[in-house]
């Protein structure tokens, strides 16, 4: 049986009324989307180093 943990209890999603499992099914989607947003955060602020790296490697070239 598929359990969840909520509140450090343990439940059987078997168990679960047809609202209940349909509350884990959006909770279940909401975490894919957190992590995605995550992912794309991650590669935001990749992004935002290399461009602040080369404005800060103009702005050598300009003081010079």
């Amino acid at each position: 049986m598929p359990k969840i943990t909520v509140d450090g209890i343990d439940y059987n999603t078997e168990d679960l009324t047809d609202n209940g499992k349909a509350q884990l099914a959006s909770l279940q989607f909401l975490e894919v989307q957190m992590k995605k947003l995550q992912s794309e955060i991650a590669v935001f602020q990749t992004a935002k180093a290399a461009y602040i790296a080369a404005l800060k490697a103009e702005l050598e070239k300009s003081a010079e």
